[in-house]
């Protein structure tokens, strides 16, 4: 069996049709026996049924998922599991286990006027809630800058508490240096280093996932959201902005009509820390 997952930076991405990469694994008797992350060749919402397909893929696990593609997967005979986030690892070891359950949760919500939230993923890729910080990434330059780099990294807040580590995974993180992949700060610490050499960052909110934005704090009506009755505070799912795109979002606050959800990135406002190795460049 064969399992796809959209891939971003070591996460699960947020926005199937929007994904650049995905990891395949080979699975025999609930075992991953090798993978591999594969180009999506650019291709749109429906042409990546035929890129999985032809890759002999049997489910695909991914974030948000509209309609459309949905079908087009279901027609291609590929099973899909949507509401992922994290790890993309430890979330196929949690599939073949039986505890990843596809959501489906794509809230059918358009946005009033001023909360236009936009896409956020998950990881240190650079999401659309950079504040700004993302930026124009041709201002990074180094000798890496447009090649693929491998790189093993430790993340930790200013009070010493990791926060993510590929070296616990085993695996190091890959993407192409100033390709706007990567959160601009750690993009920046990678253009100019050698192979082997190890840097440590210090990360301003500006350099890495902006500062909380108010206006992606909403409430809604729970009438007008239709399943919104049965979420609680502090989980997490998905909504559609004026574009059909999916975003999540988490439920901050609950009342009898109203609901309140906050489409800020967790890492927002946050100065990061980061231990960089260059492992290869290619």
């Amino acid at each position: 069996m064969k399992i796809a997952v959209t891939y971003d930076n070591g996460n699960v991405f947020q926005h199937f049709g929007k994904t650049e990469f995905f990891k395949v694994y080979e699975v025999e008797d609930q075992k991953v026996i090798s993978s591999e992350v594969i180009s999506s060749n650019g291709s749109g919402h429906g042409a990546l049924a035929g890129v999985l397909a032809g890759q002999s893929v049997n489910v695909l696990i991914c974030g948000g998922i509209g309609g459309g593609a949905q079908t087009a997967l279901s027609e291609a005979g590929i099973e899909v599991c949507s509401g992922a986030q994290g790890n993309v690892d430890q979330v196929v070891e949690a599939y073949m286990k039986g505890e990843l359950v596809s959501t489906g949760v794509n809230c059918n919500h358009h946005h009033e006027e001023g909360h236009s939230c936009g896409d956020h993923e998950e990881g240190h890729s650079c999401g659309g809630n950079c504040g700004g910080a993302c930026g124009s990434h041709s201002e990074i330059t180094g000798r890496n800058v447009g090649k693929t780099c491998r790189t093993h990294y430790k993340g930790t807040f200013n009070d010493g508490t990791q926060f993510d580590s590929s070296y616990d995974r085993g695996e190091p993180l890959e993407f192409i240096c100033g390709a706007g992949q990567m959160i601009k700060g750690f993009d920046a610490a990678v253009a100019d280093m050698e192979v082997g050499q190890i840097v440590d960052v210090h990360l301003m909110p500006e350099e890495a996932y902006g500062m909380s934005d108010p206006n992606a704090i909403f409430t809604v009506d729970i009438e007008q959201l239709p399943g919104s009755e049965n979420l609680e505070k502090g989980q997490q799912v998905y909504l559609s902005n004026q574009y059909g795109q999916p975003f999540p979002v988490k439920v901050v606050a609950k009342e009898e009509k109203t609901i309140t959800f906050d489409a800020n990135h967790e890492m927002a406002g946050k100065e990061l820390n980061f231990r960089i190795e260059l492992v290869e460049v290619k």
